[in-house]
């Protein structure tokens, strides 16, 4: 939908509602673009800790200094 700056002005809460739905709107001043208001992007959900407890176990040397055949191939 492409709209000039005076009807966007007035009607700009009817241009979010369509914006919302998933249209497009452009808005043109003296006859070229200026603008394009196009919906935004969801706020990331917040991930929560702990949705994978008990799917593995963390081996007892895990954090256990490397033995000497590791850090050769490791170089």
């Amino acid at each position: 939908m492409i709209v000039s700056v005076h009807e966007a002005k007035t009607h700009l809460s009817r241009l979010l509602t369509r914006v919302a739905a998933g249209e497009e709107v452009i808005i043109h001043r003296h006859g070229r673009p200026a603008a394009r208001l196009v919906s935004c992007e969801p706020e990331p959900v917040e991930r929560q800790g702990g949705a994978d407890r008990g799917r593995f176990s963390v081996p007892e040397d895990f954090d256990d200094e490397m033995s000497e055949v590791t850090r050769i191939f490791r170089s």
